[in-house]
C-alpha cells in the first residue's frame, strides 16, 4: 500500500486524500448554518396546506418564493401527516435553503400515480439543509409486490428521495420510510452530508437500497440507522472520497461498492472509507462487486475498518463475477480493475461457512488485497468457517493478497 501520511485538524488537505473527516465535516456543517441566520420562513400552511389533505401546491408555492426570497429561506412542514404528490424542488436559489420536514409526508400508493421515477427531487441546490425529525413514507408495499415482473412492467418505481447537483449541503434528523425503489439517490453532488439520517423498510422490500451514490465527491453518512432489504449504502461509479462512518445497517445485503463495468465509460471509484460500522442479520456484509465480461473500470483505495459483524452471510466479499438472473457472460472475466482495498479489524458472526471470499478477475487481478485483524465465527452447523480466494486462472504473482495479524475464521 502506498505510504500514509497523518492529517490532523490544523492540516486538514495533506495531499495523501485520506484528510480528517470529522474536521471537515464540522467545517462544512458550521458553514451551512452560519449561511442560515435569520432566514425568511415560508410555512406551507400559510399558503393553504392542512394536515390530512394533499399539499403539493402548497410546498411549490412555499419553496418558490423562499427561493426566490434575498436571503437564506426556510420552507416549514408543522407536525402532522400530508399527501404529497410528486414535486421537484429546484434551485438555484438566491440563497440558503432550508426545508424543515417536521410532519409525516406520504407519497401516492400507486406507482401509476407518479410521472416519473423520483417522488421528492431537490436539483441544483448550494447550502442546502434537509431536516426537522419528519418522515418521509413512500408507501411501497404494493410496489415491491411486483418489482419481479421484468419487462411486464412499464412504469419505473419512484425513488423517494433525489439529491441532483448539490452541493455544500446537510440532510439530518430524517426518515424515509418504505420508498418503492431506493430511498436516496446521490448524483452529481458534492460536499453532502447524512447525519442521524434513518432508512425503515422490511427485509423483504426490493430493490431498496438505503442510500445509492452515483459520480459524486466528498459525501459522507455518519450516525445513521439503515435497516431496508437492498443494499443500505450502495456507492456506484464514479464516486470519490466518501466516507461512511457510524452507520448501523441491518436486514438487507450489507454496504456494497458497485456493481461496476455493467456501462461503457464508467467513472473510476476510490477514496471510499467506512469505518465504526454495525452490520447485522443481512445477506452481505462489506462487498466490492464487478460484472464480468462486459467494460472496464477502476476501484481503488477502498478500506472497510473497525466493523463489527453480527449474524452476517457473506461477510466480506470481492466478487468480480457477480450476475444476478444470469444475465451476463460468466465465460469471461471482469475487466474492472480493483487495487488498494483493505479489510482490517473485522470482527463478530457469520451465518454462512464461508466468511471471507475474494474472487478476483484474471484478465485483470486485484492487487494490493489487505486483510488484517479478521475475526469472523460461523455460528451454523456446516462444518468449520473458512476463507476462499478464487484467482481465475490469475498466476499467484499477479493476485497480490496479504492476510496477516491474527486473520482467523473459527467455528463457534
Amino acid at each position: 500500500m502506498p505510504k500514509q501520511c497523518v492529517c490532523t485538524r490544523e492540516k486538514r488537505n495533506c495531499g495523501c486524500g485520506n484528510t480528517d473527516p470529522s474536521a471537515s465535516n464540522t467545517t462544512r456543517i458550521a458553514e451551512v448554518r452560519k449561511s442560515e441566520a435569520l432566514p425568511n420562513t415560508f410555512d406551507v400552511t400559510k399558503y393553504g396546506a392542512k394536515a390530512g389533505s394533499d399539499i403539493t401546491k402548497a410546498l411549490l408555492s412555499a419553496w418558490k418564493e423562499g427561493c426566490a426570497a434575498a436571503g437564506s429561506g426556510k420552507v416549514v412542514v408543522p407536525k402532522g401527516k400530508y399527501f404529497l404528490g410528486v414535486v421537484d424542488l429546484i434551485g438555484p436559489c438566491k440563497g440558503a435553503m432550508h426545508l424543515q420536514v417536521e410532519g409525516t409526508l406520504v407519497a401516492p400508493a400507486k406507482a401509476s400515480q407518479h410521472s416519473k421515477n423520483s417522488w421528492v427531487t431537490l436539483r441544483y441546490l448550494d447550502r442546502l439543509t434537509v431536516s426537522g425529525g419528519g418522515a418521509f413514507d413512500g408507501q411501497g408495499e404494493i410496489a415491491w409486490e411486483r418489482a419481479h415482473c421484468g419487462d411486464r412492467c412499464k412504469t419505473p418505481l419512484p425513488i423517494n428521495l433525489r439529491f441532483d447537483f448539490v452541493t455544500n449541503s446537510i440532510v439530518e434528523d430524517v426518515t424515509s420510510i418504505d420508498s418503492k425503489q431506493f430511498h436516496v439517490n446521490v448524483l452529481g453532488s458534492k460536499n453532502l452530508t447524512f447525519q442521524r439520517f434513518s432508512v425503515k423498510a422490511p427485509g423483504h422490500s426490493l430493490n431498496t437500497d438505503g442510500i445509492h451514490i452515483g459520480r459524486s465527491e466528498g459525501i459522507n453518512i455518519i450516525n445513521s440507522n439503515i435497516v431496508t432489504g437492498d443494499d443500505c449504502i450502495s456507492i456506484g461509479q464514479g464516486s470519490k472520497q466518501v466516507r461512511i462512518t457510524n452507520v448501523r445497517c441491518g436486514h438487507g445485503h450489507g454496504i456494497s461498492v458497485g456493481s461496476l463495468g455493467k456501462y461503457e465509460k464508467e467513472e473510476p471509484v476510490s477514496g471510499i472509507y467506512v469505518k465504526n460500522c454495525t452490520i447485522y442479520d443481512t445477506d452481505n456484509g462489506v462487498r466490492i462487486k464487478t460484472w464480468p465480461a462486459l467494460y472496464g473500470g477502476i476501484a481503488s483505495n477502498i478500506h472497510f475498518e473497525d466493523i463489527v459483524m453480527q449474524n452476517v452471510s457473506n461477510p466480506i466479499i470481492i466478487d468480480q463475477m457477480y450476475c444476478p438472473w444470469n444475465l451476463c457472460n460468466r465465460k469471461k472475466p471482469s475487466k474492472v480493475q480493483i487495487s488498494d482495498v483493505s479489510f482490517k479489524n473485522i470482527q463478530g458472526s457469520s451465518r454462512t461457512p464461508t466468511a471471507v471470499q475474494i474472487t478476483c478477475s484474471s484478465s485483470v487481478p486485484c492487487k494490493d488485497i489487505v486483510l488484517s485483524n479478521v475475526n469472523l465465527k460461523y455460528t451454523g452447523s456446516k462444518g468449520s468457517a473458512k476463507s476462499k480466494t478464487v484467482r481465475m486462472h490469475a498466476r499467484e504473482k499477479e493476485l497480490r493478497v496479504r492476510q496477516h495479524r491474527s486473520f482467523r475464521v473459527q467455528h463457534d
